[in-house]
């Protein structure tokens, strides 16, 4: 059974992205599967690489994005969306510990 995105797994765009006629102001991301991470290494998302995160939007967005999208996104926007990302590459454990720290 596929999960329901949370309110956590939503980033509202600073600069809405144009589509045609309409703007996309916000995305629903969601947590990737191993299959979607092929040819990405996870060193480079958890680095927030701009490269790798371009490749991996299209993959986890909804609405979904395209390349060109995802490379013409404003950077505060795209530093949002590589946050959310990054978050779900941890552990719950590892989210816990970090939490302990903060």
């Amino acid at each position: 059974m596929a999960k329901k995105p949370t309110a956590d797994n939503v980033v509202t765009l600073d600069q809405p992205i144009k589509r045609g006629d309409t703007e996309i102001q916000e995305i629903t991301l969601r947590k990737p599967n191993a299959g979607e991470l092929r040819g990405l290494h996870l060193a480079d998302l958890l680095q927030l690489d701009v490269t790798a995160l371009i490749k991996l939007l299209p993959r986890i967005s909804t609405p979904t994005l395209n390349e060109y999208e995802a490379t013409t996104m404003d950077p505060a926007d795209l530093l949002a969306c590589g946050t959310k990302v990054a978050g779900f590459l941890l552990q719950k454990q590892a989210k816990a510990d970090a939490s302990l720290l903060a």
